[in-house]
């Protein structure tokens, strides 16, 4: 009978609200899920902007094996020693390579167990980095070399080219998951090549908000046109994952189960 794996990723976490929250249910879902790995996409929990050592060590110490970012890591300057120092901590594998940091790393769990995670960064709509797909190519054989079980957090802006690179690789990884957007979509599978997918995971944190920001704030950047300070939410909070199961031979995908925790309101009832 195969082994399997299982493998918890927590989508994007916002602000202070969304640390906390990964705090109180993080714990039930490990349990929930009996998971072997657990990886975290923080780039939002200093008010939308990066991560320094501080936030990075209270996700460690809930059983966190990595924590992936993304762009606006980059935007707070003190997440860079973190980068530089913290080889648990992964920023996108496809910035230049004289930044701070690196997008890969193998987790080596108690019992032998390897994972490899591979973070890369979408195009489309955003900075003009290297290629996803030609990174991500240069990439796998040497992942390969050391475990059949990898598992990449695409952090982008459009859904075809999450889409795209999930076929693209279908059967050469286990999983692809999709980050940035902060909106769980509603299209988790697993590719006839075995890899399982989700364009995005969705936001960890305040929901009574325009994806994390208070909402009062989004309206004066949509109405004005002009820039205004970036200020998270607090209220209405959740936690929204993902749970993946592999089958650690193989490196395929067996199962793929999306969550958010309190579920939305769905009709007017709930919401009183």
């Amino acid at each position: 009978m195969a082994r399997t794996l299982r493998l918890l990723f927590i989508g994007d976490l916002v602000g202070a609200a969304g640390l906390r929250t990964l705090k109180k249910f993080l714990p039930m879902f490990c349990e929930h899920y009996q998971s072997d790995v657990v990886i975290v996409n923080g780039e939002n929990i200093v008010n939308g902007k990066g991560l320094t050592q501080k936030e990075a060590e209270a996700i460690f110490e809930l059983g966190t094996n990595i924590i992936t970012t993304g762009n606006h890591v980059w935007e707070n300057w003190k997440s860079r020693p973190l980068l530089a120092s913290n080889r648990r901590v992964l920023r996108p594998q496809n910035y230049p390579g004289k930044n701070p940091g690196s997008g890969q790393a193998i987790i080596e769990l108690a019992d032998g167990r390897k994972v490899a995670v591979l973070h890369l960064q979408g195009r489309v709509f955003m900075q003009p980095i290297d290629c996803p797909f030609q990174t991500a190519e240069r990439l796998l054989p040497r992942l390969k070399a050391e475990t059949s079980m990898i598992f990449i957090d695409m952090h982008a802006e459009a859904t075809a080219e999450k889409m795209a690179l999930a076929r693209y690789l279908d059967g050469q990884i286990s999983a692809l998951v999709g980050t940035h957007t902060h909106v769980q979509t509603a299209d988790a599978r697993i590719f006839p090549g075995g890899t399982a997918y989700i364009t995005d995971v969705g936001m960890t944190g305040p929901y009574d908000s325009v994806l994390g920001m208070r909402t009062e704030v989004a309206f004066k950047r949509f109405t004005l046109q002009t820039p205004h300070k970036y200020e998270s939410a607090e209220h209405d909070c959740r936690i929204s994952g993902v749970h993946i199961e592999i089958d650690e031979q193989s490196g395929q995908a067996l199962h793929i189960e999306n969550f958010m925790h309190p579920p939305l309101p769905r009709s007017a009832d709930e919401l009183r």
